[in-house]
């Protein structure tokens, strides 16, 4: 007969908050991307904090874009902004044995993944206007695949022929199904080339 797994207890509290700004919702659920699935809302309350806990360091999340975003707040007041966001839809808990791990719900992740795919093209320009932008574009086949997918749609819309250099580097080195959308985004960029 097996025991009975004993998981921790979760006992949301959101402080009476009523609403939280698109920009803050959008804060915080980017800094649950680097522990979806591994890590709870204290770690997630201490990303947003800045803490700079052994453990924190040692997983390289003080790597995070928003690490410190929250640094202003009690650790009391960032957990009942996670908290919101689980009450309210946007992100969920699930257990691994006996912990309590945060992943996206839909509408969480929908959030998410414009705005990851909003950094992503960040980066790429970046690159492409550093003088090395011949560099290697194999960050990209890292990024979860319906963030390229994004990230190749809002290049198309662009049509600027800036990223033709990239996305031919880049198909090199793509997946079959993300190299033939490059090459359908190249074409539609060289035949609206929309200049830069």
């Amino acid at each position: 007969m097996s025991r009975k797994v004993r998981r921790v207890p979760v006992s949301l509290d959101s402080k009476g908050i009523r609403h939280l700004a698109d920009s803050e919702i959008a804060l915080i659920l980017r800094g649950a991307d680097d522990l979806i699935g591994t890590g709870g809302r204290t770690l997630l309350t201490r990303i947003l904090k800045g803490s700079r806990i052994k453990r924190l360091l040692e997983l390289g999340l003080d790597q995070s874009p928003v690490f410190g975003a929250l640094g202003d707040l009690s650790p009391e007041l960032i957990t009942a902004r996670i908290d919101w966001l689980i009450i309210n839809g946007y992100l969920a808990i699930e257990y691994d044995y006996r912990l309590p791990l945060l992943i996206y719900t839909r509408k969480g992740w929908e959030i998410e993944r414009k705005t990851f795919t909003a950094e992503m093209l960040m980066k790429l320009d970046q690159q492409i206007s550093r003088s090395d932008s011949l560099e290697s574009f194999e960050w990209l086949n890292e990024i979860n695949r319906q963030v390229i997918m994004g990230l190749l749609d809002v290049i198309e819309a662009s049509a600027n022929s800036k990223y033709l250099p990239a996305l031919s580097s880049w198909s090199s080195i793509a997946v079959r199904k993300v190299r033939q959308r490059i090459e359908k985004v190249v074409s539609f960029i060289s035949d609206h080339d929309g200049g830069s």
